[in-house]
């Protein structure tokens, strides 16, 4: 059997030269990549005790949802601006090429609830950062995050200290 970093694709210079982009669609794209990915990911929280489930737009719908069903625990999605129908909370936050802002339904997460919060990646941190604190802002308590993959170089975990982080790989570069 195959371990979960080789199902994982490196893509030099991309975005732009010196990145090494890894590329998740090669683990979703593989049947037995995909299941070894949402295990790992739901072994590494299975002592946390959650109420539940968000991921953000897009990626961490992919993940987080299949997490949330074997759990039987809801899924809140937290997407880009202006791609949810009802009343929303947002947060502006810092992108490692710019800007961007987040939301969620304001009554998608009730006072108390602890969450888990569930992402393909962290690599600055910028946008886990933003998820969290969307989520306190509605009174949520994250209680972890799970990720796929680390890019450890790039400090993302420096960001959210104070929170509990796992991740399936970590890279120790960018």
């Amino acid at each position: 059997m195959k371990k979960l970093e080789e199902y994982v694709r490196a893509i030099p210079d991309f975005p732009e030269p010196g990145i090494i982009f890894r590329d998740v669609t090669s683990v979703l794209q593989d049947a037995e990549g995909l299941h070894l990915a949402i295990n790992t990911m739901q072994d590494l929280v299975k002592d946390l005790e959650y109420d539940v489930v968000v991921g953000a737009e897009s990626r961490g719908f992919i993940f987080g949802t299949p997490i949330a069903y074997n759990n039987h625990k809801p899924f809140v999605l937290i997407r880009k601006k202006g791609k949810l129908p009802r009343e929303t909370v947002s947060i502006d936050y810092d992108l490692e090429y710019g800007k961007a802002t987040i939301e969620m339904h304001k009554d998608s997460i009730q006072p108390g609830q602890k969450v888990l919060v569930v992402d393909d990646l962290i690599a600055t941190g910028g946008t886990t950062e933003a998820m969290i604190r969307l989520i306190e802002s509605l009174g949520g308590e994250v209680v972890g995050v799970v990720v796929l993959m680390e890019l450890a170089g790039l400090k993302g975990r420096e960001k959210i200290t104070g929170y509990r982080l796992d991740a399936a790989i970590t890279y120790e570069g960018n």
